[in-house]
């Protein structure tokens, strides 16, 4: 058996998260779908990171079990077919060859996540991002999103009844930009809790539109009570942006 990772992009919009439930499609179903159907194997696989219903992914990952030593070549023609298969949302960048005790999610050192928001009406843009037409102070956003990274117990911003060991997270990016007329914050971490990106730009969205101060923003990240916190930004405009692995955890097999 030898372990490969299977690199995805994906539009979430029709998806009700990206892994396997049951009575509901899945990004982690459709995957398996078209690679039991390619290699007429059943298989099971493992994500690095879990995005919720709606969400989106430039880059994602799994991993599995393969019974098949697959040279690069042979990879590439396997993820082309792959995609032929698989609807037109979702798509195989690469499958690669890694240690057999080479994990998706605990190898992981970090993962990046952007959330888009738009001011302009733009038919273009609704299903992959946030409208919010209102003035907001990128100084005052760039002066919370500073905070965070200063942060080390993130339970303010953790939907609640959710099972974790521990509520800390390691940020080492937290901005606002805007990139043309797109207003984008871009936040880096060697780990997220369920709704932390959400919550933390829906909690940020108030601070920037002065409804309340930047020192009212630093009780809520250190009151820990995810009451204060809002979730409520729609999922449409949250991008898993890239997972970020050790570089010798890839092995290269040359070939076709």
């Amino acid at each position: 058996m030898a372990r490969y990772f299977i690199e995805v992009a994906y539009k979430g919009s029709a998806y009700a998260g990206f892994q396997i439930q049951q009575n509901a499609n899945t990004i982690q179903a459709e995957v398996e779908k078209a690679l039991s159907t390619y290699f007429r194997i059943t298989f099971e696989l493992t994500g690095s990171s879990r995005t919720d219903a709606g969400v989106h992914a430039a880059q994602n990952f799994f991993h599995t079990d393969i019974d098949l030593i697959l040279s690069d070549g042979v990879a590439a023609k396997a993820a082309y077919h792959l995609n032929a298969i698989l609807p037109d949302d979702i798509v195989i960048s690469g499958i690669h060859r890694v240690a057999d005790t080479a994990h998706a999610r605990f190898d992981a050192l970090s993962r990046s996540y952007e959330y888009i928001l738009y001011s302009h009406k733009d038919p273009f843009l609704d299903d992959r991002a946030y409208y919010y037409p209102y003035a907001l102070d990128l100084n005052i956003l760039n002066e919370a999103a500073a905070m965070c990274m200063a942060c080390a117990n993130f339970k303010s911003f953790s939907k609640k009844n959710t099972q974790v060991f521990t509520h800390e997270c390691m940020l080492t990016e937290s901005r606002w930009y805007y990139e043309g007329k797109i207003l984008k914050y871009c936040v880096t971490g060697n780990r997220f809790l369920r709704g932390m990106v959400r919550g933390l730009v829906g909690t940020m969205l108030h601070a920037g539109r002065v409804k309340y101060t930047v020192d009212e923003f630093k009780n809520i990240l250190e009151r820990k009570d995810a009451s204060l916190t809002d979730f409520s930004v729609p999922a449409k405009g949250l991008f898993l942006r890239g997972v970020n692995y050790p570089p010798d955890i890839f092995i290269n097999l040359a070939g076709n």
